[in-house]
């Protein structure tokens, strides 16, 4: 299999290094204290993107990662400190982001503690060499907490889910976690409903009845090299 750099842009290590890393704090709280007073994510990251003369990929990192008081302290009530005994994992969110941390691409820490990405899905998706290392963290960790059973939602009109769902079930096979995989046309809705839910996704965040934050500790304790970037650390 091919060796893929998931997330991989050549550009990043200069935009997110060090000489931007003052200017991209900066903006990143003037845009949370514009989105604090009403305003819409879009405009006002327009807006501080202008006046900082930020990239394209420098002001999607903001939007991904600030967020208002509000749903910051909503996110904070509904996140569980333990996991439950079943998960509901919105399952290329998950993945990907593991897959871009195993890449050595860039993370972002979000302002509610989740890890994002910039990879981006695009209606598109294929099985890459940081796939099976993924998956094989996530059922390790799962097991370590003593999670029973996971159900992995995937988008049903990505292409390769239905590959993806083989792995998934073929890696979990006889292990101590109970994997199921439902390929659903309309996964951010159905999480919006749930709890016990793993995503980094802002809207089911926002909606959901509880989450818990799986990839941050694999990330910590299990990919220590990967590049995370906190601008309010």
């Amino acid at each position: 299999m091919q060796t893929v750099t998931r997330g991989f842009d050549p550009k990043d290590r200069v935009q997110f290094g060090p000489k931007a890393i003052p200017a991209l704090a900066a903006a990143a709280r003037e845009l949370a204290f514009l989105l604090d007073r009403g305003y819409d994510v879009k405009h006002a990251s327009t807006f501080v993107g202008d006046h900082h003369l930020l990239s394209q990929r420098q002001r999607m990192a903001l939007a991904r990662t600030v967020s208002p008081a509000p749903s910051l302290e909503d996110r904070r009530r509904k996140r569980l400190e333990r996991p439950p005994a079943a998960l509901a994992l919105d399952g290329f969110n998950t993945i990907i982001t593991l897959e871009v941390a195993l890449s050595g691409s860039l993370l972002l820490r979000g302002m509610d503690g989740t890890l994002r990405d910039l990879a981006g899905l695009r209606g598109s998706y294929r099985v890459v060499d940081k796939t099976h290392r993924a998956v094989e963290l996530l059922l390790a960790r799962m097991a370590a907490l003593g999670v029973e059973r996971a159900v992995f939602y995937l988008d049903q009109q990505v292409s390769n889910s239905g590959r993806l769902r083989e792995l998934l079930l073929q890696m979990a096979a006889g292990g101590p976690v109970r994997v199921e995989v439902t390929l659903d046309p309309r996964v951010d809705g159905v999480l919006s409903w749930m709890e016990g839910v793993v995503t980094a996704d802002a809207i089911i965040l926002d909606r959901c009845s509880s989450w818990y934050d799986l990839n941050s500790g694999i990330v910590r304790d299990m990919i220590p090299d990967a590049w995370v970037l906190d601008l309010f650390g």
